[in-house]
């Protein structure tokens, strides 16, 4: 499988939040137009990026 491939690949995994966590990820991802899913999928790559680049 080719490395573009692989990266449209999703996998599901179960998420609790509390309800103040959700709800303000729900307002920011309103103010970005994305979806929460979209948003916390945004954020966890952000992260990601970020702690790659530190190494």
């Amino acid at each position: 499988m080719e490395k573009k491939e692989k990266e449209k690949t999703k996998k599901q995994i179960p998420l609790r939040l509390s309800a103040s966590l959700y709800n303000d990820l729900a307002q920011w991802a309103e103010d970005e137009f994305r979806s929460v899913n979209g948003q916390i999928e945004y954020l966890l790559t952000e992260c990601v990026k970020r702690r790659k680049g530190e190494k």
